[in-house]
C-alpha cells in the first residue's frame, strides 16, 4: 500500500491520503526469481535411464510363433494351466507339456502368470520362484480379471 505525499496541484494543503492501488513490483520480482529457479532445476529433474532394446526385426515369414502358456492362480492357491489343475512341484513339467516342446526348448518360450485378486503375495511368489528356479526367465504378468 502506498501513500501520496503531495496534494492536488501542489498548493498549501499537505494532506496525506492513502493509495489503494496494488504495488505489483515485489510480486513480479518474486515471479522472476521463481522462473529462474524452475528453469535451472527442470533439467536436473529429468533422469535418463540407458535402455538397450533389440533391433526391430520382424520374424521370418515361415516361422510360426508359439502361443504363450497362461498359468492361473486361484483363490485357495490352486494352480491351473489351460484349465488343467497342477501342483507347484509339477508346474515346470506341465508348462513344458503345454508348450509342446522338450525340456531345454520350452524354457525359452513365454509364460504368463495371472492371479486372482484374493491370492496372497506368498502364494504368488511361490509360483514365480518355482518358475525361475526351473529356468523359465521369460515370465510376464497379466493383471486382467478372470473368473
Amino acid at each position: 500500500m502506498g501513500a501520496k505525499l503531495s496534494g492536488p496541484g501542489g498548493g498549501k494543503s499537505h494532506t496525506i491520503s492513502q493509495n489503494a492501488d496494488i504495488n505489483v513490483t515485489p510480486f513480479v520480482d518474486i515471479m522472476l526469481v521463481l522462473l529462474i529457479i524452475f528453469m535451472v532445476a527442470a533439467p536436473m529433474a529429468t533422469v535418463s535411464i540407458r535402455l538397450d532394446l533389440p533391433p526391430a526385426v520382424p520374424p521370418p515369414p515361415d516361422q510360426v510363433q508359439k502361443e504363450p502358456v497362461n498359468v492361473f492362480i486361484q483363490r485357495g492357491g490352486e494352480i491351473f494351466i489351460k484349465g488343467t489343475p497342477t501342483t507347484l512341484e509339477g508346474l515346470a513339467a506341465d508348462v513344458c507339456a503345454a508348450l509342446g516342446g522338450g525340456d531345454p526348448a520350452c524354457k525359452e518360450e513365454r509364460v504368463f502368470v495371472q492371479a486372482n485378486q484374493d491370492v496372497t503375495y506368498n502364494q504368488f511368489m511361490e509360483v514365480m520362484n518355482e518358475l525361475q528356479a526351473k529356468g523359465f526367465y521369460k515370465v510376464g504378468l497379466i493383471n486382467e480379471e478372470f473368473q
